[in-house]
């Protein structure tokens, strides 16, 4: 952890939104939502309607009549996101990039080469916004999460500086929301408790913000509410994507084949995310027919996922998609999935209500939550005692369909 304010969180604004205006400058200065039965992203001419990422494209209309929706691309949102974070790599090696549009910085070796911590904030900034087009807040702090903190205070389009001398008196004052790990449900306990400013929950005694949040998700909360954050940033290269696919020889299209297979590498791959602490936005299921054709169909979620149930899934309308697009197809040699775009699985903070039936698959939720904490359990339970123990009665155990996990990481480098 820096001992100066060294650590940048640099911030692309209103990504999205952002890219799709710059790409179509007939939309700039209109509200836009990226999105359709859900808004992914909001511009912040919308967001002054109040409209906001997850929300209902119908309550969207209905706050902004004259909002404009765009489909969205993710790849040239891929593109300029590695714009924007290259110009950062540019004053430090020392980078974790922790999404497609924001990341960590430790510019402390860097000082006597491109000045002071504030300087090279400014630099960045101004060099995305000349060479990138784009807007983007930093926040310039001594911890990453009150940098992260810091950033968010920024937007848009700013930039914060907080003194190591007054960081406690910044962080106090503001909202406990803003902390890295706090979300709605968080946010509704902590307020039914009279904590509404990160300042009451470090005053708050620790047995009873564990009591309210539970042991680990209190303790941990009381030391970031005192800038208690020993990270350092993490420059080591993460797997882009965790796949896992079984062969099936030669075997009919059917639920009663595709589900228990899709349910099975599901569980593998899920699996092996929350061990890394990580979730992924992308989920690409894979199909082989008899005759070695493969098709892929794939969706990009507004919030990452790491819960085996809603992989899976989500996972098996992929599939029925993918058939439903090859009627004449009746046999089925391989089926896959891969989760890629993979994030830090930090919390469970984001109601977002995804384009897909059912509040279970939303993450945000009360029964989305549900689905990963039993998975957390049942995690534990495989960690103790061994994988084969425990599993789901809807996912198929039998080892004999995958390769076993230490050989696949020998061999594909993943997580």
């Amino acid at each position: 952890m820096a001992e100066t304010a060294a650590i940048l969180h640099a911030d692309l604004d209103a990504f999205y939104a952002s890219v799709e205006q710059l790409l179509d400058p007939s939309l700039r200065g209109k509200p836009i939502a990226v999105g359709g039965g859900v808004v992914l992203a909001a511009s912040y001419e919308a967001k002054a309607y109040g409209v906001r990422g997850g929300m209902p494209g119908r309550k969207a209309r209905e706050l902004c009549p004259h909002l404009e929706f765009v489909g969205g691309n993710f790849k040239r949102y891929q593109e300029f996101g590695d714009k924007a974070i290259d110009v950062v790599r540019d004053f430090t090696p020392l980078i974790e990039r922790i999404s497609i549009d924001e990341a960590f910085a430790d510019v402390s070796g860097s000082i006597h080469l491109f000045g002071t911590p504030q300087e090279m904030a400014e630099k960045i900034r101004a060099r995305v916004r000349d060479e990138v087009d784009l807007p983007i807040s930093v926040g310039v702090a001594r911890t990453k999460h009150l940098a992260k903190i810091g950033s968010q205070v920024a937007k848009p389009d700013g930039l914060v500086v907080i003194d190591p001398a007054t960081e406690l008196e910044f962080l106090h004052d503001l909202p406990v929301e803003l902390m890295w790990g706090v979300g709605p449900v968080t946010k509704e306990r902590l307020a039914e408790s009279g904590v509404q400013t990160i300042g009451q929950l470090a005053e708050t005694p620790g047995r009873s913000l564990e009591r309210l949040l539970g042991r680990a998700i209190g303790g941990r909360l009381t030391a970031l509410a005192w800038n208690h954050d020993p990270r350092d940033v993490e420059t080591h290269h993460r797997a882009r994507s965790v796949s896992a696919q079984s062969a099936l020889g030669r075997k009919p299209a059917t639920e009663e084949v595709i589900g228990p297979a899709l349910r099975h590498l599901a569980d593998r791959v899920a699996s092996r995310m929350r061990k890394k602490n990580r979730a992924g936005r992308t989920v690409t299921a894979r199909v082989r027919f008899a005759d070695l054709r493969a098709i892929t169909r794939s969706v990009t979620l507004p919030a990452p996922v790491s819960a085996t149930v809603i992989l899976a899934e989500i996972a098996e309308d992929l599939v029925a998609t993918a058939l439903a697009d090859h009627p004449d197809e009746s046999e089925i040699s391989l089926l896959a999935i891969a989760v890629s775009h993979l994030e830090e699985d930090a919390a469970l903070q984001l109601e977002l209500p995804f384009e897909l039936d059912g509040e279970e698959r939303r993450p945000g939720t009360e029964k989305g939550a549900a689905r990963w904490v039993l998975d957390r359990s049942v995690d534990a339970v495989r960690e103790k005692f061994g994988r084969e123990l425990v599993g789901y009665g809807s996912v198929a155990l039998d080892d004999r369909r995958s390769v076993p996990d230490a050989f696949r990481e020998l061999a594909e480098k993943e997580l």
